[in-house]
C-alpha cells in the first residue's frame, strides 16, 4: 500500500500527531508512506527526520497577533491561486490512499484525481454531534471545505456516543521521571514579552517555550527556550503542570501524564474555544481568558492535576489502515474507547449527566451554554 500522508504545518500538534503515525506505519513492511507538509515556511520545521524524505508546500495558513486569530493578515497571505496551482501540480494518481490531517493540497488532490481519501484529525470530530462553542458560519464553511475527504476519522478526549476515536499520543518513546516542580508554559500565539511580564512575578520556576526564542536564555525566574521536540517532551514528562492554548495534541499529552493544566483558548478560534470549554466541563482543567496572573496564582495554588488514561491508538489505526476494512471502523471505535481509564470524578459526572444520549447533549449543552455566559460577563 503507497499512501500520501498530508499534514497542516501551522500547528505544531498535527505535526506531532503525525510524528506517532509515522513510527506506527513505518512498523508494517507493506506499508510506504509520503508525507506531505504545508501552512508554514521551510525554515519553521524543526525535529523532521522521522518522515524521511518529505515534501514541503505553502498551502494555506492562519495568523494570529498577541492571542488573537489575525482574519485581516490571513486573508492578506494566502494566495488561492498558488494554491490551485500546487494542487495541479501534485501526482495523487501513484497512490492507493491519501490521508489528510487538515491539510488542503492532498485532500484536493485526490479529489481531483478521484484516488481513495481519508481524513484522520481532531478537526473531524467537529463533523460530528460534539461539544462546540462560538462556532459561526465561516467557521462551519472551513471545516467542510478546507480539506475534504471521501471518509473521515475525527479524534477526541470523550466519544459523545459518536465515530470518533481517542487522541493519538506521541509520548512512547520518553522515559518517566520525577518532577522538577517547574511549570512548562507554551503559548506560541501570545507575544513573547506579555508571557514573561506575568510569570515573572510569581514564585515558581517556569520553562518557556515559544517560536521568537531562537536562543536559550534566562528571564529571572522564566527559562525560555526554542522550540525542539525532545527538549520539550522532557520538560513535559518532568514539569509540575502547564499552561497552554487550547489546542487538542498538547492537552492530550498532558492529560495522559496527570499533568496539571491551565488552558487559554486562542480568541478567535472556535476549535480552541470548544477544546478549552469541553474539558473545562468535565473537570479536566483550569482556564482564563486573557493572560491573567491571579488565575496563574490561584491555579498554581489550588488546582490538582488529571490523569486520563489513552491506548495506543497510532498503532491500532497503523493496522487497521494496513488492512483497508472501512466498514471495520466501529470495531476499532469499541475496542480503543474500551481501553480509555478517566479519572472518578469525570465518570461520575458522565454517569449523573448523561444516563443517555438525548439527556447527555442536553445537559451538556445547558452546562456549556451556562459556562458561556458566565465567562461573557466576567470577560
Amino acid at each position: 500500500m503507497k499512501i500520501l500522508y498530508g499534514v497542516q504545518g501551522t500547528g505544531n500538534g498535527h505535526i506531532s500527531r503525525a510524528r506517532a503515525m509515522a513510527k506506527a506505519l513505518a512498523k508494517i513492511p507493506s506499508v510506504n508512506v509520503q508525507f506531505l507538509f504545508s501552512g508554514r515556511p521551510e525554515s519553521e520545521y524543526f525535529d523532521m527526520a522521522v518522515f524521511g524524505d518529505y515534501t514541503l508546500c505553502r498551502g494555506f495558513t492562519f495568523y494570529s497577533y498577541a492571542g488573537k486569530i489575525d482574519r485581516v493578515k490571513t486573508v492578506l497571505n494566502n494566495n488561492i491561486w498558488h494554491f490551485r496551482r500546487e494542487v495541479r501540480a501534485l501526482d495523487a494518481s501513484q497512490y492507493d490512499l491519501v490521508i489528510s490531517d487538515f491539510e488542503p493540497i492532498t485532500a484536493y488532490a485526490a479529489k481531483r484525481q478521484g484516488v481513495p481519501s481519508l481524513s484522520i484529525s481532531h478537526q473531524s470530530a467537529f463533523k460530528h454531534d460534539v461539544p462546540k462553542q462560538g462556532q459561526n458560519m465561516l467557521d462551519k464553511v472551513i471545516m467542510r471545505y478546507f480539506a475534504p475527504t471521501q471518509h473521515s476519522i475525527g479524534l477526541h478526549w470523550y466519544h459523545f456516543n459518536q465515530s470518533v476515536l481517542p487522541p493519538i499520543i506521541d509520548l512512547a518513546s520518553i522515559e518517566p521521571t520525577s518532577s522538577n516542580g517547574a511549570i512548562l508554559v507554551y503559548l506560541p500565539f501570545e507575544r513573547l514579552d506579555d508571557i514573561l511580564g506575568v510569570l515573572q512575578p510569581l514564585d515558581m520556576p517556569f520553562i518557556c517555550f515559544h517560536p521568537d526564542c531562537h536562543q536559550a536564555t534566562t528571564a529571572k525566574n522564566v527559562s525560555v527556550r526554542p522550540l525542539s521536540k525532545t527538549t520539550f517532551q522532557e520538560a513535559l514528562v518532568a514539569c509540575e503542570g502547564v499552561i497552554a492554548n487550547g489546542g487538542f495534541e498538547l492537552p492530550s499529552e498532558a492529560l495522559s501524564l496527570g499533568k496539571k493544566l491551565l488552558l487559554k483558548p486562542l480568541n478567535g478560534q472556535f476549535e480552541q474555544l470548544s477544546n478549552v470549554a469541553t474539558l473545562d466541563m468535565l473537570g479536566l482543567v483550569n482556564t482564563m481568558e486573557t493572560l491573567d496572573i491571579d488565575a496563574i496564582h490561584q491555579w498554581l495554588n489550588c488546582s490538582e492535576s488529571q490523569r486520563v488514561s489513552y491506548p495506543d491508538v497510532a498503532n491500532a489505526l497503523a493496522q487497521w489502515l494496513a488492512k483497508g476494512d472501512v466498514d471495520s471502523l466501529p470495531l476499532l471505535h469499541q475496542e480503543l474507547w474500551s481501553q480509555v481509564v478517566f479519572p472518578e470524578h469525570v465518570n461520575e459526572l458522565l454517569s449523573d449527566f448523561w444516563p443517555s444520549h438525548q439527556r447527555k447533549r442536553a445537559m451538556f449543552n445547558m452546562q456549556l451554554s451556562a459556562f458561556s455566559n458566565k465567562k461573557a460577563k466576567q470577560h
